[in-house]
């Protein structure tokens, strides 16, 4: 739902050359979740410590609350959201979600039902694609 570059040209480009795509890190690093909180804290050696560093945590929580506000759900419902965003392109095979919990394997497992984020939905995600890399420095 952040990182929305990949539909500017490599996803059209795997369409026209019948590629298949499999996305990962569709709920960054747990961030569209809704569970990342400005108090949230992560086990020592985790490194979500420095992807999450500063006024990140704050940051994605605003952000995330407003892209729940914007689809109309409840922010429990915003892993399944973010997936079914990713799978509603058709240039994309499927998805590997991350899976902390055997209730997060369960709810993930049930996105794959062939039906992704309705159209009117995914296009209220838009105005969210947020251009940042977290993962450097």
């Amino acid at each position: 739902m952040f990182e929305q570059s990949p539909e500017d040209e490599l996803l059209p480009a795997c369409l026209k050359h019948n590629v298949g795509v499999i996305v990962r890190v569709a709920l960054d690093e747990g961030g569209l979740t809704g569970r990342i909180t400005p108090e949230t804290t992560f086990d020592e050696g985790d490194f979500r410590n420095n992807y999450f560093r500063g006024d990140r945590k704050k940051e994605v929580y605003e952000r995330v609350q407003k892209i729940a506000s914007d689809l109309e759900i409840g922010i429990e419902d915003m892993p399944e959201a973010a997936l079914r965003y990713v799978l509603s392109h058709p240039a994309v095979s499927t998805v590997i979600p991350g899976m902390r919990s055997v209730r997060n394997v369960e709810r993930n497992m049930q996105v794959g039902d062939g039906k992704g984020l309705p159209a009117d939905k995914a296009a209220k995600v838009k105005p969210h694609r947020w251009l940042r890399d977290f993962y450097r420095d």
